[in-house]
């Protein structure tokens, strides 16, 4: 079976969708729309970010001289692997560290304003991701 990104293509465009929609939301008490199309874009986001996480290490395995060492690595590590083999810019590398971060108190922190927050950060997350998802195809498919 081939490696491919499609699983992480489809995870962003949903949570582009998600964005769309929120976007025609009023933010006003009340309004479960916005609050059914936020929580979609954060699960979303979520469920993007343990996928990219997932192909990075699949892609980094390319790089190592031992598979064994990649599955080592916690998330953190993936990601600046990631940034030592040119699948993310360093710049990136920080970007994805926060977005860790972000998602790791998402799972512990439920609060209104958190979510809230985490919304700021999901345009810049759609570009990096998108970015990622064209680096990774081109390992698998040199590597294929």
């Amino acid at each position: 079976m081939a490696l491919n990104v499609q699983h992480l293509n489809r995870t962003i465009a949903t949570l582009e969708q998600a964005l769309l929609a929120l976007a025609q939301q009023p933010a006003t008490p009340n309004n479960m729309l916005f609050d059914l199309y936020r929580n979609a874009a954060i699960k979303s986001f979520e469920l993007s970010l343990e996928t990219a996480g997932k192909l990075m290490r699949k892609a980094l395995k390319a790089f190592e001289a031992s598979p064994r060492s990649v599955d080592a690595l916690v998330f953190n590590d993936v990601l600046r692997h990631a940034g030592k083999h040119g699948l993310l810019s360093s710049d990136a590398v920080e970007r994805w560290l926060a977005y860790r971060a972000n998602r790791n108190n998402t799972a512990h922190d439920y609060g209104e304003g958190f979510a809230n927050d985490t919304l700021l950060l999901l345009p810049a997350y759609v570009q990096d991701v998108h970015s990622l998802s064209v680096a990774l195809q081109k390992v698998f498919d040199a590597s294929a």
